[in-house]
């Protein structure tokens, strides 16, 4: 079954959570973690997303984040 279709709406704040598949490692190391930064700073900026706030654990990521525009979280991510 096809999972339902997101709602996404500018202005508007989402937590997201990124996991790994089967839950496994997403981070082998310290500068694997500063390349997803990176990335995440660079694509926010060019798709107008505001990052107020990320975790990142060795098997996931969350984010908060606030879209200029509906579809500026897929963009971004």
């Amino acid at each position: 079954m096809a999972r339902r279709l997101r709602v996404s709406s500018a202005g508007v704040p989402e937590h997201i959570i990124q996991r790994g598949n089967n839950r496994q490692a997403t981070f082998a190391c310290e500068e694997d973690m500063q390349a997803y930064i990176g990335w995440l700073k660079t694509y926010s900026k060019k798709y107008k997303v505001s990052v107020h706030a990320w975790v990142l654990m060795t098997n996931h990521v969350h984010l908060l984040c606030t879209p200029s525009s509906a579809n500026g979280i897929s963009q971004m991510m």
